[in-house]
């Protein structure tokens, strides 16, 4: 079982980094479209999947808890109450316009909005 769920992370991992090279030569100018670049492998907008849904995360986390976790959430998941975190790093990856647009993309999910 362990080997399975290993082998799909790996196979999740994979599909996210073809799928960001393929749109690398593309701007990205809208937080849906960094999210379907980079994020839609795991996270889903309102429920659970591999990681938590960005419902959850709007509703748990600063915009500072938001970005220093996606810039190097190996520095950041102890602080935000995780054992663990297989999220890669983005922060070589997006400009700071990209993740400030995923920052307000994953906050217009908190409730009340």
């Amino acid at each position: 079982m362990k080997y399975i769920i290993k082998s799909a992370l790996f196979v999740m991992f994979l599909l996210n980094i073809t799928n960001a090279n393929s749109l690398e030569q593309k701007a990205l100018t809208t937080g849906d479209s960094v999210f379907k670049a980079y994020c839609w492998g795991c996270h889903h907008q309102t429920s659970v999947a591999f990681g938590p849904s960005f419902e959850d995360i709007a509703n748990k986390r600063t915009v500072g808890e938001i970005q220093g976790h996606i810039v190097s959430p190996k520095s950041t998941y102890k602080q935000l109450g995780h054992k663990r975190s297989v999220m890669p790093a983005f922060g070589e990856t997006l400009s700071q316009k990209e993740l400030d647009l995923i920052t307000n993309f994953i906050l217009s999910f908190k409730k009340g909005n």
